[in-house]
């Protein structure tokens, strides 16, 4: 399904952004993961990639830093010829009530999450001009479009992402370029691993599925979007939350 094509994917090693790459991986993709830094983790990602048969190789890059961003996408540019798919993942969170949210628990979320995911497109823009066509599937999550509490950062930062979705759609969808959000639930991520039984079995009672999801929920929704199977979809927010907000 994705056979040849090249695809950046940021926050690549872990959690979502790891189970979309080994799913993309399986479908001979050829990859190309950014985290923040190099890490035991990453390189073990990495590894665990490579093992699938594709070829992947590993950026490291703050992507709230416009130059790292900017090195980042030349270097990539240059080894690849070329990127078919960018999926934006990396986040972050700095969870507590408004008024216990310091300044930079406001600016590093809303930098990572949403200027970062800015940055990187903007970055990866001109590429898919020159290219005339291409596919940009930013993960966003169901908090950005019901918001939740002791999540102000968080969903504000998620919510401008959706803003930012339909916004490049209708810019670049006459450059036959396409770009689509993701709006996951609760994922069994280490995002999530911090919740206790109790709490976990208080969130699952607000879920229509009964349960949380998994990253592998999410993946199969991304390959199709990144795969010519979604052609004519542009624009949209697909929620991954077993019926949490309905």
């Amino acid at each position: 399904m994705l056979k040849g094509k090249n695809v950046v994917i940021t926050g690549g090693v872990r959690g979502i952004g790891f189970e979309i790459a080994k799913t993309f991986a399986q479908e001979e993709a050829n990859l190309f993961l950014v985290a923040s830094r190099e890490s035991e983790a990453a390189k073990n990602a990495v590894e665990e990639i490579k093992a699938l048969g594709c070829e992947v190789a590993f950026f490291p890059c703050d992507v709230k830093d416009n130059d790292a961003v900017e090195a980042m996408t030349k270097e990539i540019l240059e080894k690849s010829q070329g990127i078919d798919i960018l999926v934006n993942n990396a986040g972050i969170t700095r969870d507590n009530l408004l008024p216990g949210l310091s300044i930079t628990d406001i600016e590093e979320v809303l930098d990572t999450n949403l200027k970062g995911t800015m940055l990187v497109t903007r970055a990866f823009i001109r590429n898919f001009m020159k290219k005339k066509q291409g596919n940009i599937i930013n993960i966003s999550s169901v908090v950005g479009l019901m918001g939740n509490k002791g999540q102000t950062n968080y969903a504000a930062s998620k919510a401008g992402i959706i803003g930012f979705t339909k916004s490049v759609a209708k810019e670049y969808g006459r450059k036959n370029i396409r770009c689509n959000a993701i709006a996951p639930g609760f994922i069994e991520t280490d995002m999530t691993a911090k919740l206790n039984e109790a709490q976990v079995e208080a969130i699952s009672k607000e879920i229509a599925l009964g349960r949380l999801g998994s990253a592998k929920d999410v993946a199969d929704l991304a390959l199709f979007l990144a795969s010519d199977r979604s052609r004519y979809i542009t624009g949209e927010v697909i929620k991954v939350d077993g019926g949490l907000y309905v």
